[in-house]
């Protein structure tokens, strides 16, 4: 939520020393799968469950977070999102974003269309319009966990990546912070600890990501003036045949 959460829009990034931007020379595919985390946002507790599908103009990514367990008395509703994105020579571009929010009080819908020939991200939140101009690749939420994942995997390393998160444009810097073994519901892996900020802000998210799961992460936290506040472990994962996927207008 991504890529933070709440909304989950997660990243995963880089083997290698973080520097500048490189071409990217495409060959190696994202692997379509389904994963599921356990989720922990202060006292509450909650569900991230994740899918991509390959379509025939490229991928859809979808992801929703609910309450679980004694925390769905004072938690209701869902976080539910989804991205089109396609491969190009730069790297992974979102086409459409949608995401509804009825479980925070932030309650935000956002339904977004990236207009890469007029440079132009469009469309609604919470039925306003907006519009913003584009410079360069600009993710959204959902597509920046897998533009990341993409680059790794093809060898691609990137300082910073770009964010328009509902009206904030948010460039966002990365480090990595070496290498370590975690134990998550789902097993034992050597992870490469990655962490992302935006300018200004107080909130450090972290990212333990695995290469042999495509750079997918494993464990996800956030911190706060350096509070943990959320930690999302991976508990399933599974990959899928591909398929043809058609990103609705609503969900």
């Amino acid at each position: 939520m991504p890529l933070g959460l709440p909304h989950v829009g997660a990243i995963a990034t880089f083997v290698a020393s973080l520097g500048l931007a490189l071409p990217v020379h495409a060959d190696i595919a994202l692997t379509p799968h389904t994963a599921g985390y356990k989720v922990k946002i202060s006292v509450l507790g909650g569900e991230l469950r994740t899918r991509l599908e390959a379509t025939a103009d490229g991928y859809l990514a979808e992801s929703s977070i609910e309450a679980t367990g004694m925390s769905r008395i004072i938690a209701h509703g869902a976080i539910r999102e989804s991205s089109e994105f396609s491969a190009t020579p730069q790297g992974l571009r979102p086409n459409r974003f949608l995401s509804d929010d009825t479980l925070t009080s932030d309650k935000e819908k956002v339904d977004f269309v990236f207009d890469w020939d007029a440079g132009l991200v469009s469309g609604t939140i919470n039925g306003s319009e907006f519009s913003a101009g584009m410079d360069g690749i600009v993710h959204d939420r959902v597509s920046l966990q897998y533009g990341l994942m993409y680059d790794l995997a093809n060898g691609v390393e990137r300082a910073n990546y770009s964010l328009q998160d509902a009206e904030k444009f948010k460039p966002l810097s990365i480090s990595n912070i070496g290498v370590k073994e975690v134990r998550v519901p789902y097993g034992r892996f050597e992870a490469i600890g990655i962490q992302h900020q935006s300018a200004g802000s107080s909130r450090v998210t972290t990212l333990w990501v695995v290469p042999e799961l495509g750079y997918l992460p494993v464990i996800i936290e956030q911190h706060r003036k350096g509070k943990l506040g959320l930690r999302a472990v991976l508990t399933d994962y599974a990959p899928i045949a591909d398929s043809a996927g058609i990103l609705t207008s609503s969900q």
